[in-house]
């Protein structure tokens, strides 16, 4: 048999990876609002006193038609009522 020559295994050089710089963008902060003295609003509006204002009007409107509505079912209700008695009656 026929000898060989030992082969030699090189092991690759690494080179040194170079690292980056990290580009940073300026970014700009946004200002927060500075905090104000905290006084007492001067339009103080009584609670108790009435004002008619859109809202008032849209609750007008919504209650008339809930109570619209009411009385409407209760009229179904009776007729309902009356034709039951009437069918038992036979």
């Amino acid at each position: 048999m026929v000898a060989k020559k030992p082969v030699k295994k090189s092991t690759p050089v690494r080179k040194p990876v170079a690292k980056k710089a990290v580009s940073r963008k300026a970014v700009s902060r946004k200002k927060k609002d500075e905090v104000k003295s905290f006084k007492l609003y001067k339009g103080y509006e009584n609670f108790t006193e009435f004002r008619f204002t859109k809202q008032t009007l849209y609750w007008t409107i919504l209650l008339g038609f809930i109570a619209f509505t009411q009385l409407w079912i209760l009229k179904v209700q009776l007729e309902i009522a009356e034709i039951t008695n009437a069918i038992v009656l036979m």
